[in-house]
């Protein structure tokens, strides 16, 4: 049987992860006055992976079974790109371009990354796309833009060619992401974690950056493991559901979030730009939970691992009983159906 609402899980997940991440953007405010930004990358990124390796262990520990696809050899090549693009190249063209640009321009361009994955999610990957879509997207990037916008303008320098390059990396980081949505979402963001946070605090401490006191080095560590680590899970979690466009969509509600919480939290002034991204943004976010897309469709065989319950798209045997939900791999045979889906793992498929 289908499940209750195409909304579910999907949207709460991609909206838990635009809040853990929107929520990291004042903490990292405040301890940015104590440490070398690029440290601070580097230490949140460590934290991240460190955290999900202690949850990972913990969960072994306490005899708690991981019901997860595990990661196969076809995935290392993909997980390799992910670290190299999100990890590395795009945390490194961001402190390029914020070194030769102004930061009014640097947090303009930083909303391309939202623009790069749904462009690329439409254009190279053919996840559908209709008019309310479109609208509830350009909505939120209105907001997200109106929301960083100091009034002085955008000068393209130099600096802003990195950064538009970092979140060209970002885009590409989320729609290849995608790619290993299927397998355990915990190893995944632990392992980019771990490796993107030490080259970035290798890298940051050959620059001349130091180390700063205990307590700030545990509180960017805490703050990553849930800005960046949790939220990746969610995020990854969130594509499965939904695919990359959509996920990518409700993310650009990090910015909005994050200015929300400086005022409440850091006393800064509400605006009449500030409402006025957040009508935009919300307006956005209606016209996508409003989206149903409903058209009758067919499953083409299909052979892939992942967590799943018996349903509508998982009849398949076993042998002797299991536990619901489960993974292995499986196959799915050719079903023609129609129900509200999204492109997710089971629906990515073209239209005309």
């Amino acid at each position: 049987m289908i499940k209750a609402s195409h909304l579910w899980p999907g949207v709460p997940l991609a909206l838990g992860s635009a809040v853990l991440f929107g929520t990291s953007a004042p903490l990292s405010k405040l301890l940015m006055g104590s440490i070398d930004p690029w440290l601070l990358a580097g230490i949140l990124y460590l934290g991240a992976g460190a955290g999900l390796a202690i949850m990972q262990w913990g969960r072994s520990f306490v005899g708690i079974e991981n019901l997860e696809a595990p990661l196969h050899r076809a995935d290392w090549p993909w997980l390799a790109a992910v670290i190299v693009f999100g990890g590395m190249i795009g945390p490194l063209f961001l402190m390029l371009g914020l070194s030769q640009t102004t930061a009014s321009s640097g947090s303009l361009l930083l909303n391309l990354e939202g623009l790069a994955t749904m462009a690329i999610a439409w254009v190279v990957f053919r996840e559908n796309v209709d008019r309310r879509l479109i609208l509830g997207a350009g909505a939120i990037l209105a907001g997200a833009v109106l929301l960083s916008w100091s009034g002085t303008g955008l000068r393209f320098d130099t600096g802003s060619l990195f950064i538009t390059a970092a979140c060209l990396s970002w885009g590409i980081d989320n729609n290849l992401t995608r790619k290993l949505s299927s397998a355990d979402p915990v190893q995944i963001a632990m392992l980019k974690g771990l490796v993107a946070g030490t080259v970035n605090l290798v890298l940051a401490l050959a620059s001349g950056a130091v180390l700063p006191s205990a307590s700030i080095i545990a509180s960017g560590a805490l703050t990553g493991f849930f800005g960046v680590g949790v939220s990746l899970v969610m995020f990854m979690l969130g594509l499965r559901h939904l695919g990359t466009a959509r996920t990518g969509a409700y993310f650009s509600l990090a910015p909005f979030i994050g200015a929300l919480l400086a005022i409440i939290f850091l006393h800064e002034p509400l605006t009449l730009q500030l409402l006025a991204a957040g009508v935009l943004m919300t307006l956005g976010l209606y016209l996508h939970l409003a989206e149903r897309h409903d058209h009758e469709h067919v499953h083409e065989t299909l052979e892939h691992d992942h967590l799943h319950v018996h349903d509508a798209h998982h009849q398949h045997d076993h042998d002797g009983p299991v536990s619901e939900p489960h993974s292995h791999r499986h196959r799915h045979q050719p079903l023609r159906h129609r129900h509200p889906h999204y492109p997710d793992l089971h629906h990515r498929h073209g239209h005309g």
